[in-house]
């Protein structure tokens, strides 16, 4: 009865008209960034976030979500018309949608898509519902070791879900925790890596950080890139979006699988939903009775990766408002829009603000039945939505980009900051450092460093108490498990096990 009466209270919120229209737009932008290739929903976020100073947190939150999940639905469009996905979340699904496509059947495939997703995602919401409260109430039990193991398990996992080098993980999420130390420490208050600038003292503002590392830094990379053109010309009718009986039969379980897989794997720090796709997309390979087919248009290869990353996206803010810890790095900017709006996510967030908390909850469902009547009645919009030159869009991301690093504290310093970390995040792409580990970092940074040095007060300097406590005993278990992880398959691989990679390629 509570949880229905909380649901009640959250869509007396969301469906007010500020909210529903935060809601739209945000869908729609999401929309909009999954269909533009390279954008993604950190940088839309990122260029967002100062925008948002003056407006009601939670109508804010209700627009960042919206175009999180917006994004994942998006991305499908250009996987499916010109085989370059949207997103990273959509890689998979160029593999049966393209073929789909040149064989005239690309109506189907963006249906099945949305029809997918929309009913994942409503899976998924109503999972959340349940699971967020009772994750909230278990994380009253934690303390400072709690915290810090759980940071540690978060950087420690991107080594397994992160996909590529290890030892650059690691790096990046070095390089994440020294640019969260930078200004003044909060207990001796001694400046620390200030370099005697003044501007240096109050640490280095995240929105700074990410304006340009994800928004200038994907401009110079894409200066060097050739633009795409290869549009598929075939004209996309409404009749052409409406699945046949056998589709149906067909892609049932594959979306019933997906959502299942991507509602789990969106709830571990660091899992996020690219790898919800791929989990998905292999999952359903492996119990198909022909699983040589797939790769040459099979809708189950379409219906269980779109349906993973959506439900993956909705169940990743379990872990951002129950435990205050983001599991990607859209969330991870999120987070640092909460702080920027006074208020902390974490067990005591559904108590204190529950008003955001289900008014969030319950936009999702609104959100969802929006991006389904969007992707089956305005596909021919987003079609010509991707014959606007990228140079355009270039532009305005530089602009956007400025604005927000300037509105920070209405000083230039902060617009050559953002520019260095532009260059920055150009060279990690080029040398293939991930920026993830480095986002995570960045925001988890202070929670790790004063959960340590408080819980060490606590024991008097004894490491210890990190093995003592149960739930930090598995949290560093497993941070420590995951960081071996390299040496375990190294092992593995000497001994003539696991020496057979994943190639996407044969996939």
């Amino acid at each position: 009865m509570e949880l229905w009466n909380n649901l009640m209270m959250g869509f007396a919120i969301s469906l007010t008209w500020e909210n529903l229209l935060y809601c739209l737009a945000g869908c729609f932008v999401g929309q909009m960034v999954g269909v533009l290739p390279g954008i993604g929903a950190p940088t839309a976020v990122a260029l967002l976030l100062p925008l948002t100073f003056s407006v009601n947190p939670t109508s804010a939150i209700i627009l960042f979500a919206g175009i999180y999940y917006g994004v994942a639905y998006g991305g499908t469009i250009t996987s499916v018309l010109i085989n370059v996905p949207g997103e990273s979340s959509s890689v998979m699904t160029c593999l049966d949608g393209y073929q789909m496509a040149k064989q005239g059947r690309a109506g189907a495939a963006l249906s099945v898509a949305a029809i997918g997703s929309w009913i994942a995602g409503t899976i998924s919401v109503v999972l959340l519902m349940a699971f967020a409260p009772a994750l909230a109430k278990f994380a009253l039990r934690f303390g400072p070791p709690e915290y810090f193991g759980l940071a540690m398990m978060a950087f420690g996992l991107l080594t397994v879900f992160g996909g590529g080098d290890p030892f650059k993980i690691i790096i990046s999420t070095l390089v994440g925790l020294f640019l969260a130390i930078v200004g003044l420490d909060v207990v001796s208050g001694v400046p620390r890596f200030s370099f005697g600038i003044p501007q240096l003292l109050g640490g280095i503002d995240f929105i700074v950080i990410i304006c340009g590392i994800f928004g200038l830094a994907e401009v110079f990379n894409s200066l060097e890139q050739e633009e795409e053109t290869g549009l598929l010309k075939q004209k996309i009718r409404l009749k052409d979006m409406f699945l046949t009986w056998e589709d149906w039969v067909r892609s049932r379980w594959a979306i019933l699988r997906g959502g299942v897989i991507g509602f789990f794997i969106g709830l571990i720090p660091a899992g996020g939903i690219t790898t919800a796709s791929f989990l998905a997309y292999l999952a359903e390979k492996r119990v198909s009775k022909h699983p040589e087919k797939f790769g040459t248009g099979l809708i189950e290869g379409i219906a269980s990766p779109e349906s993973a990353n959506n439900a993956a996206s909705i169940s990743g803010f379990a872990p951002l408002l129950a435990l205050g810890v983001p599991g990607s790095p859209t969330t991870a900017i999120m987070l640092a829009g909460f702080m920027m709006w006074g208020i902390r996510p974490g067990p005591l967030l559904f108590q204190n603000n529950a008003d955001l908390v289900w008014g969030l909850i319950s936009s999702k469902f609104i959100g969802n039945l929006l991006l389904v009547l969007m992707n089956i009645f305005l596909i021919p919009l987003f079609v010509s939505m991707l014959r606007v030159p990228y140079t355009i869009l270039m532009g305005f991301i530089v602009i956007f980009a400025s604005i927000g690093a300037f509105t920070v504290n209405n000083n230039l310093f902060d617009v050559w900051m953002m520019l260095g970390f532009g260059i920055l995040g150009y060279i990690m792409n080029k040398l293939q450092y991930p920026i993830v580990p480095l986002v995570l970092a960045l925001v988890l940074g202070r929670l790790a460093e004063n959960s340590l040095r408080q819980s060490l007060m606590l024991s008097g300097g004894d490491f210890s108490i990190f093995f003592t406590r149960p739930i930090t005993f598995v949290f560093m278990t497993a941070a420590i498990l995951a960081y071996l992880t390299p040496v375990i398959r190294w092992g593995l691989k000497k001994t003539g096990y696991g020496g057979k990679g994943l190639n996407v390629e044969s996939l």
